[in-house]
């Protein structure tokens, strides 16, 4: 059966994020995952970690100034010493929170940047990423970002992050490059979930889950998660799948309101 983790930046959004810790385990969440640990420190997040028993699966690099819209350096040609400070950053967090995996955000490419340039400035910094975290022992993911959400994000489709993905461990040293597949954003780009997923079962590390339209919680929209969930489970898959929706009901209480999704889908969190 699929392992759920609980988005912390997405859910319990009525809370401050420290306190997110105890409403998930309290859900029966076992893991959580979100984008950034950097506005609290490291002991703060890990103390909330042991005290709720909580696995802590995935959080982002640095992203640049996320407020400002920034979304990822990875592909931004000059800022690869920013990009590495950012590494060395996430790299201090991490034996602390214990957190398993890093996601490499891609960024959106600047005006009067190539696909090229963009794309020799990824594969430079997302080698540098992938020897670091593997000194670690963390996995390194890229996802593909859908374009009508976050326009002129450098990686769109699953199968374009695959291709990136190989040109990056091309030299044949860099090995620790994984798939971050994320349900939504898929959906939004190509559809054929299933067959994709089970084409690329091999290459992903990790999976997210929102329907669409509206990006909320399974069973408010178009997907079929019932189906989608037993396929998933039919073909293998033992790693887990983030909650990384918005709930629809968004007033307080709305979050732990709207969990009934996993026992109507044939699951449990």
């Amino acid at each position: 059966m699929p392992r759920f983790a609980a988005n912390l930046s997405m859910l319990w959004n009525e809370l401050p994020f420290l306190d997110r810790f105890a409403a998930a385990s309290k859900a029966g969440f076992k893991a959580v995952e979100f984008l950034f640990p950097y506005d609290h420190p490291a002991e703060a997040i890990a103390s909330r970690l042991r005290d709720h028993h909580l696995e802590l699966v995935l959080h982002n690099l640095p992203p640049g100034d996320w407020a400002a819209g920034e979304r990822g350096m990875a592909c931004i040609p000059g800022r690869e010493d920013e990009f590495r400070a950012g590494v060395a950053r996430a790299a201090g967090y991490a034996p602390l929170i214990g957190v398993q995996r890093w996601h490499c955000m891609a960024g959106l490419v600047p005006a009067g940047v190539s696909e090229a340039q963009a794309r020799a400035t990824w594969v430079g910094n997302v080698r540098f990423a992938a020897a670091e975290a593997g000194k670690l022992g963390i996995p390194l993911l890229i996802e593909s970002i859908n374009r009508f959400d976050m326009p002129g994000y450098f990686v769109n489709r699953p199968r374009q992050a695959i291709e990136l993905m190989d040109e990056v461990m091309a030299d044949g040293v860099s090995d620790n490059v994984f798939l971050q597949y994320d349900i939504y954003h898929a959906q939004r780009m190509e559809g054929e979930l299933a067959n994709t997923i089970r084409d690329l079962l091999p290459r992903i590390h990790h999976m997210q889950l929102a329907d669409t339209p509206g990006r909320h919680e399974p069973g408010t929209g178009e997907i079929d998660h019932r189906f989608l969930f037993d396929h998933i489970d039919a073909l293998g898959y033992a790693g887990w799948i983030g909650c990384e929706y918005r709930p629809r009901d968004a007033t307080p209480g709305g979050t732990d309101r709207g969990l009934g999704w996993a026992a109507a889908h044939g699951q449990s969190l």
